[in-house]
């Protein structure tokens, strides 16, 4: 095996497909990445046996065809240090071999059959999105699930098809984010899974592999597994055992009162109340009144805040408790300038944000202790 390179093109691929090696293994062959040369092309192939991804390394010329195991923090950490743009590479009886510049280095190769086989995309039936609108649904979601709980289902994203769309769903128990994207079936009969969880470190490997704003992405959903290729990689995953929750029961289906804010200063209300919070104290009063949100926060040997915000409130006086945390990270997947439509009912039931292009947060109160 004989490879030239673009040392950029390389390094980003080896990047994109650490995401899935994991560091720690009772299994050392998966610290490697599996690069496999062909007349057509260079592929690298990384998994945990969890998740796993094939990414096709742009800039290559290959000389001679080949395959070999890499130590994949070994060669980025290569890769980072070099300054020539190109890298060679080759298979010699001692290892791998990486020349640039003036910089030689000899690594240990491992055996390829050994290495753990990842699915490529072949034709099947599948679900085609554009690539922004998949990475937006993505990051307005992600967060809101939980990857500590023993509750497997909510550490990942549902995904449910629809009619013309697919809906992404999360939730840790204490708030949901939902959010649909466009997205057309081809050859889809009937879903072998209708409501597949995939995993919180695949849906990030995802987001980070939509590299063009309006590149279709593929979707094949399985009764045990997920594969979607988008641009240059392919992304397999085992998908999350559990049910997931219904979230449609969660969000309410009427409100006493709206609310119309904006993004950014409401973002930065919230942040300014978050200060004077500490672990025992993290809720923040949201006092509803007289044309004002007035935000305050206190925690013992910390101090208080208070902070205000004008609003449209021709209302009796509410108050509802939120921890901070959960309308920050709302508000920090908007664009400052959005439009959001806080949904209330009372001072301890679930609030909900919404945005008009169809997302929907559910927020649920904290119990006032004051």
């Amino acid at each position: 095996m004989k490879l030239h390179c673009q040392r950029s093109e390389l390094a980003s691929a080896f990047q994109i497909v650490n995401g899935v090696v994991p560091a720690r293994t009772p299994k050392d062959i998966l610290k490697n990445v599996h690069l496999i040369a062909t007349a057509d092309g260079c592929t690298l192939v990384g998994t945990d046996q969890e998740v796993g991804i094939r990414v096709d390394v742009g800039g290559i010329e290959v000389e001679e065809p080949g395959e070999t195991l890499l130590p994949a923090s070994r060669v980025i950490s290569v890769l980072r240090e070099l300054t020539e743009p190109v890298v060679d590479l080759e298979l010699t009886e001692e290892g791998v071999l990486i020349r640039s510049g003036h910089s030689e280095f000899q690594l240990a190769a491992g055996d390829p059959a050994e290495f753990p086989p990842v699915s490529s995309f072949d034709d099947q039936p599948h679900y085609v999105l554009q690539g922004d609108h998949l990475r937006e649904a993505i990051r307005r979601t992600l967060f809101a699930t939980d990857t500590e709980s023993t509750r497997y289902a909510l550490g990942g994203v549902l995904v449910e098809p629809g009619d013309g769309k697919l809906t992404l769903a999360a939730t840790d128990s204490r708030r949901l984010a939902v959010m649909p994207a466009a997205c057309t079936a081809e050859g889809v009969d009937q879903p072998e899974n209708p409501q597949p969880v995939i995993p919180s470190k695949a849906m990030t490997l995802i987001e980070r592999s939509i590299a063009e704003h309006d590149s279709p992405v593929q979707l094949a959903l399985h009764a045990n597994d997920v594969l979607i290729r988008c641009g240059r990689s392919t992304i397999y995953a085992r998908l999350v055992e559990g049910r997931f929750p219904r979230y449609s029961d969660v969000i309410p289906a009427e409100s006493t009162y709206l609310v119309d804010l904006v993004v950014g200063p409401f973002y930065s209300a919230v942040r300014q109340s978050q200060i004077v919070t500490s672990d025992e104290s993290r809720g923040v009063d949201f006092t509803f009144a007289d044309g004002t949100l007035t935000l305050t926060s206190r925690a013992a040997d910390v101090g208080q805040a208070r902070i205000e915000l004008p609003i449209a409130w021709d209302h009796d006086p509410l108050t509802i408790t939120f921890d901070p945390r959960f309308v920050a990270e709302f508000l920090r997947v908007l664009p400052a300038e959005a439009a959001v439509q806080l949904h209330l009912i009372d001072e301890s039931s679930a609030a909900v944000f919404r945005t008009d292009d169809g997302y929907a947060y559910v927020v649920m109160p904290l119990a006032r202790d004051h």
